[in-house]
C-alpha cells in the first residue's frame, strides 16, 4: 500500500476542517446516532476484517473478534453518554445580586470540541486502539473529526475498517470528512504540524511518541498531545501473600505476563518476591511450558531480541529460564538499585524479571525505583493492612491503576476506569485514554455569562 501523497493528504485535513463546525453543532443524540450506525457496521463486518487482521497481524481469530467487540462496545458507551448528557458537564451558576464581595453574573460553563484530531494507531490492537480505537470513539463523541494515521504493521486492515466506518458514518448522516485515513510515516508528522489539526493522540513507544510530542508542542499553534509511551507495570508480593496462595500468584504472573506474547501495554514486567519464596521452580516450570508464538511483525521481533539480549548482559540480572515462548529473568533489589536505568528499560515481548527483597525496607526502596506506570499491583493478604497503607500511597503516586490481588492486563471499558498515569507511562497524566472521560482529552471549556437562551 503507497503512503498518502501530500496533495491527499490536504484534501483529508480540508475535509476534516471543514466537518469540525456541523459535527460539534450536531446535537448529541444526532452525533449519538452516527456512533451506533459505525458500531452496528463494525460488528457486521467482522467475518470480514477479522481474517485480514489475523493474516496481517498473526493474533488469533478468537483475540480479534473479542477486539471488535471491544470497539463497537465502546461506540455504544460514549453514544449512551452522549444522550445522557454526561460528555457536556454542564455547570450553571444563575446570577446573584446579593453576593459578596461583588454581585455575581449568570454563568453557564460546558464543554466544546477542540476540532480535528489525528489519532496515531497501535501495532499490537489492530481494532480497540487503531482506526475504530478508542481514541477515535472518544474524539467522535466529543463532536471532533478524526483523521486516522494507520499503523505500517497492519495496513490492509486499517483501510478496509475506515472504508467500513466511513460508509455507515455516510449513511447515517454525519458530514462529509468526519473520518479519514492516512499513511506513511512522514505523512504522520506533517499532519500533526498542520494548523487544522487541534489535537493528537498516540500509543506506542517511548521515542517515537517524545518525537511526536515536541513536534505538538513546537508548532506555531502548540496543540495537546496525548502519548501512551512506556510501562513495566510493577507487581509487589508480600510475604503472607506467599504464604496464602504462592502457587496461584506464580502461575497467574506467568499468565499475565505472557499474554498477547508479552505485547500488552500492562504487561506485568517485574515480579518483587521476598527472599525464600520458594516459588522459583513453580515459575520456571510455568515459563518453560509457554508455547512459542508469532511477534506482531518482523520488527517488534527484532526489537524484542535485541532488548532480551541486552537485559540479560546487564550485572546482576540472571536467567531463571529462557523457552520456546518466554523468558525469565531474576535480581535482586540493592542490584536494581544499583542498576536502574539499565534494569527499567522496558522490553516489549514475553520476558519478565522476579526481584527478590530482604525485608520491608528493601520492598519500599523497589516501590521508589519506579517513575509513572500505567498499573502497579500489590498482593497481599488481611493481615497486611498496616504495609499496604504504606505501600498504596507510593503506588498511586506513580501508577494510574492501582490492582489488588489481580493482574494488570485486561483493561476494563468502564466509567471509572484510568488507563493513563504520570511519565513516561503517558506525557498527559491528567487524563485517560479509556473509559468515557477520555473524551474530555478533545474537549475545552467556555462560559456563557448572561447570555440569553
Amino acid at each position: 500500500m503507497s503512503d498518502t501523497s501530500p496533495e491527499q493528504l490536504d484534501q483529508i485535513l480540508a475535509a476534516a476542517a471543514a466537518a469540525a463546525g456541523p459535527l460539534g453543532a450536531a446535537l448529541p443524540a444526532e452525533r449519538a446516532g452516527w456512533i451506533r450506525a459505525a458500531a452496528d457496521a463494525l460488528d457486521a463486518a467482522a467475518d470480514e476484517l477479522v481474517p485480514i487482521a489475523m493474516r496481517e497481524t498473526g493474533l488469533p481469530e478468537a483475540r480479534l473478534r473479542g477486539e471488535v467487540a471491544r470497539s463497537s462496545g465502546q461506540l455504544r458507551m460514549f453514544a449512551d453518554a452522549l444522550v445522557d448528557g454526561a460528555l457536556l458537564d454542564v455547570v450553571i451558576d444563575t446570577a446573584d445580586a446579593d453576593a459578596k464581595p461583588v454581585p455575581r453574573p449568570d454563568l453557564r460553563r460546558t464543554l466544546v470540541p477542540l476540532g480535528p484530531v489525528l489519532v496515531f494507531a497501535a501495532s499490537n490492537f489492530p481494532f480497540a486502539f487503531s482506526v475504530c480505537g478508542g481514541d477515535t470513539a472518544s474524539a467522535l463523541a466529543a463532536g471532533c473529526p478524526v483523521v486516522v494515521k494507520a499503523h505500517p504493521g497492519h495496513p490492509e486492515v486499517s483501510v478496509r475498517t475506515a472504508e467500513v466506518m466511513t460508509e455507515a458514518l455516510g449513511k447515517a448522516g454525519a458530514p462529509d470528512g468526519t473520518l479519514g485515513l492516512v499513511t506513511g510515516f512522514e505523512i504522520g508528522v506533517q499532519a500533526l504540524q498542520d494548523a487544522r489539526v487541534k489535537a493528537g493522540g498516540f500509543t506506542g513507544s517511548v521515542p517515537a511518541g517524545l518525537a511526536l510530542h515536541k513536534v505538538a508542542a513546537n508548532r506555531p499553534e502548540p496543540i495537546p498531545f496525548y502519548g501512551e509511551l512506556g510501562s513495566l507495570n510493577p507487581v509487589f508480593v508480600t510475604p503472607a501473600a506467599v504464604a496464602a496462595r504462592g502457587a496461584g500468584i506464580a502461575t497467574g504472573y506467568v499468565g499475565s505476563f505472557t499474554l498477547g506474547v508479552g505485547q500488552f501495554c500492562t504487561k506485568p514486567g517485574l515480579l518483587f518476591l521476598p527472599t525464600g519464596h520458594g516459588l522459583q521452580e513453580q515459575l520456571v516450570d510455568a515459563v518453560t511450558g509457554v508455547a512459542e508464538a508469532r511477534m506482531l511483525n518482523d520488527r517488534i521481533a527484532q526489537g524484542f531480541s535485541t532488548g532480551l539480549e541486552r537485559l540479560a548482559q546487564v550485572g546482576g540480572v540472571r536467567v531463571w529460564a529462557s523457552g520456546d515462548g518466554a523468558t525469565l529473568l531474576q535480581t535482586t533489589v540493592p542490584e536494581l538499585l544499583a542498576r536502574r536505568d539499565e534494569i527499567l528499560e522496558e522490553c516489549f515481548g514475553p520476558v519478565s524479571i522476579v526481584v527478590e527483597y530482604a525485608n520491608e525496607d528493601e520492598l519500599l526502596s523497589g516501590v521508589e525505583a519506579f517513575g509513572g506506570n500505567l498499573t502497579a499491583t500489590l498482593h497481599g493478604e488481611p493481615e497486611d493492612a498496616e504495609l499496604a497503607a504504606r505501600l498504596l500511597p507510593m503506588l498511586t503516586d506513580r501508577a494510574g491503576r492501582v490492582i489488588w490481588n489481580g493482574w494488570p492486563t485486561g483493561v476494563a471499558v468502564t466509567w471509572a476506569m484510568e488507563h493513563g498515569g504520570p511519565f513516561p507511562a503517558t506525557v498527559g497524566s491528567v487524563h485517560t485514554s479509556v473509559g468515557v472521560t477520555a473524551a474530555r482529552r478533545f474537549q475545552r471549556g467556555v462560559s456563557y455569562q448572561d447570555t440569553p437562551d
